[in-house]
């Protein structure tokens, strides 16, 4: 198993012990691999999960498939998923501050969808720094 070192601002590694303390998660790392796996499902529904007792977890949170599709585009996509892709955009690009705003103007800095965007943003800085 491979080792990242990922910084998030302190609200976010608040939340993320919130809900270690509060028993939703066995540990951080379970929740880093947990939702770094779920951006995953939502961007490749073919992708395979490794995350030891993923459907269990995301069971556990109530996260049903159709949860994030209520908000629906006209083109059946949903705004997470739009998200998503606008973040992946920003963050291929190095524009980190502007995929920062976004987020920020579009999310609540406790809401699940956005502490998983600024995991999948954290991605990009990790890969921006080791080159």
């Amino acid at each position: 198993m491979a080792k990242d070192t990922v910084r998030y601002p302190d609200d976010v590694v608040d939340e993320i012990d919130a809900l270690v303390a509060d028993g939703m998660f066995e540990s951080k790392s379970e929740f880093y691999r947990f939702s770094a796996e779920y951006v995953l499902t939502l961007i490749d529904p073919d992708h395979e999960v490794e995350t030891f007792n993923f459907d269990e977890i995301k069971s556990e949170l109530e996260i049903t498939d159709t949860g994030h599709t209520a908000i629906a585009n006209p083109d059946g996509g949903t705004f997470f998923l739009e998200s998503v892709i606008t973040v992946r955009k920003q963050g291929l690009r190095g524009n980190f501050e502007a995929a920062e705003q976004f987020i920020d103007t579009h999310y609540d800095q406790t809401d699940q969808e956005c502490i998983i965007l600024e995991e999948l943003l954290g991605t990009y800085r990790l890969q921006s720094d080791s080159s």
